[in-house]
């Protein structure tokens, strides 16, 4: 799963990466937590690009309410086709979820050992996202989450799970409203964890209140 990542860099660089016409507003964190605005990379109709925050904790279109938003930060690959509460969204709302490094832990006898997993240069990267509207009444939500599937060599040691890492040469095609979607499926096929390395971390980061470079070390 992914339950926990940060975004340290500018706005300025995120504008440069993604190819953005002005820079995002969003502000940077060291431990970002599901049930708040992320910045994601979503296409307009008009096929351009444009940075927008979203609720992390997917609420379907269908939902009768927004209360178990939270249970829904995490939509696995595996079955993101098939379950109600995705596959609309996979195939016409797709997003790119902007990040510098997420965190994950793994558990050993006397506790659990927190791991930052981050690009070998530091350079941002996008998780695989996908995002919805709900509205009720007057109540108009926006929200997202990120696709998981199974650990590749690198996280196998950490945990059985992963975020989905769109590589940046796929970024096009992962937003494409019109693309194929068993194409766009295939894009999940986790190529960038070449470029990511896993660095053992302090427990600081453990609580979700701290929020700074120690998060880090």
């Amino acid at each position: 799963m992914c339950g926990r990542f940060n975004l340290t860099t500018t706005p300025e660089a995120v504008a440069e990466h993604f190819r953005l016409q002005r820079p995002p507003r969003f502000q940077p964190s060291f431990n970002i937590t599901p049930a708040q605005k992320i910045l994601n990379i979503v296409q307009l109709d008009d096929n351009s690009l444009k940075a927008v925050n979203l609720f992390w904790g997917l609420v379907p279109s269908w939902s009768k309410d927004d209360k178990n938003s939270h249970h829904l930060i995490n939509a696995r690959a595996e079955t993101i086709r098939e379950k109600p509460s995705f596959r609309a969204a996979f195939h016409k709302r797709r997003c790119l979820i902007v990040a510098s490094g997420f965190y994950e832990w793994q558990k050993l006898g006397s506790g659990k050992q927190a791991f930052h997993i981050h690009r070998h240069d530091n350079d941002l990267f996008a998780f695989a996202g996908i995002w919805e509207h709900w509205q009720h009444d007057q109540h108009l939500l926006y929200s997202c989450c990120i696709i998981t599937t199974e650990a590749v060599e690198i996280m196998q040691p950490i945990h059985e799970r992963m975020p989905v890492i769109v590589p940046q040469s796929d970024y096009q095609q992962w937003l494409d409203k019109s693309a194929d979607e068993h194409a766009v499926f295939d894009l999940l096929d986790n190529s960038a964890y070449s470029n990511m390395v896993a660095t053992p971390i302090s427990d600081w980061v453990n609580n979700p209140k701290h929020n700074d470079a120690s998060c880090l070390r």
